[in-house]
């Protein structure tokens, strides 16, 4: 067997003149950064939000979703700072399935990188224009950050790739904050060392360059939970597990100390109604404890339009291909609680 180069694709730089970001659209990003890297070194108390669909499928269904949480995220600005996922391409265990927008703009066609590389550039410069959104996507491919560099405002580092070299050096260059989720085994030594690479300068190769990072001072932690050996979920967003996080913080002596808890995957055992519950008890765990509170800076949460999950091709508008998610009703209700029960 052997690789078939198919076509070479436009370097990122020539996708950001095809699709520019204008003057006043930079502006609001840098005070979107400005605003995201205060609460996490501790210059704000704003709590993170980091919510939207497992996947971004449907450009129009993810508009119009964004379109509600804008509202949304405008009444509770006071206490919350919303984050939208825009997650464009997604991790697949065995490699099969839905890879994402950035491999199939159309879930029903073939793979496509070229239209996938404009479709993603293109749904992200949507939420900054019309909603003035820098939002979250996960770096599943480290060489293809570059495309998005300058819209996202959050980056996530997944489960299967938190100990990979690529991922850890690329995050220390990175001017924006960067989550390291613990692996799928549940090793937090693994998270924290990639939050350690990630916080310190280093030389590397990326896209045929030498590059010298300077690290990055708002590398953090993620706890999705994890699969023990027989196969069980086991989920770690509870009291105990957080301090002990703290602790471990503590041995590392790492910059900026912060957590986001992932709401969803094995913290709920995939049950996509338990991330109200599980969201709930993260707020009152912060509410009980100063060092919890100042370490946990946000929760992210799976959600859209419809409640659920569908096969490609049922076509349900605004319903997840991926992992269920909330629907709209249920998510709009729990981020009004999350503002009244913060302390």
């Amino acid at each position: 067997m052997s690789m078939d180069f198919k076509r070479k694709l436009p370097i990122p730089q020539e996708i950001k003149k095809q699709y520019p970001v204008t003057e006043e659209l930079a502006k609001i990003k840098a005070q979107r950064d400005a605003d995201i890297k205060a609460v996490f070194r501790g210059e704000s108390d704003k709590f993170l939000l980091i919510i939207g669909p497992c996947s971004a499928d449907n450009p129009d269904a993810v508009m119009e979703y964004m379109s509600r949480l804008k509202r949304v995220a405008d009444e509770v600005s006071d206490k919350i700072l919303v984050i939208p996922r825009v997650y464009t391409n997604k991790p697949r265990t065995t490699g099969d399935g839905y890879k994402g927008m950035l491999h199939q703009p159309n879930p029903e066609s073939q793979p496509d990188m070229l239209k996938g590389v404009i479709a993603i550039r293109d749904l992200h410069l949507q939420a900054l224009s019309n909603f003035g959104f820098t939002c979250a996507d996960e770096m599943l491919y480290p060489e293809n950050y570059r495309y998005l560099s300058d819209l996202l405002g959050y980056v996530a580092i997944g489960a299967r790739s938190v100990e990979n070299q690529q991922h850890r050096l690329v995050s220390s260059g990175i001017s924006i904050p960067v989550g390291m989720k613990n692996p799928t085994s549940g090793d937090l030594t693994v998270m924290m060392n990639s939050i350690m690479a990630a916080q310190h300068s280093h030389t590397y190769l990326y896209r045929g360059w030498e590059v010298v990072s300077s690290g990055n001072d708002c590398a953090h932690a993620i706890l999705r939970g994890y699969m023990d050996f027989a196969g069980r979920n086991i989920s770690n967003y509870h009291y105990e597990d957080i301090a002990h996080l703290a602790e471990l913080y503590g041995e590392y002596n790492l910059q900026n100390p912060a957590v986001i808890i992932d709401a969803n995957h094995a913290n709920s055992s995939k049950k996509y109604l338990e991330q109200i519950r599980i969201s709930k008890d993260v707020v009152y765990s912060r509410n009980h404890n100063s060092d919890i509170r100042h370490l946990v800076k946000g929760i992210m949460i799976e959600s859209y339009i419809e409640d659920g999950a569908q096969k490609i091709g049922e076509h349900i508008y605004g319903k997840s291909i991926t992992d269920p998610c909330l629907g709209w009703e249920k998510t709009k209700n729990l981020i009004y609680k999350i503002a009244d029960t913060l302390e």
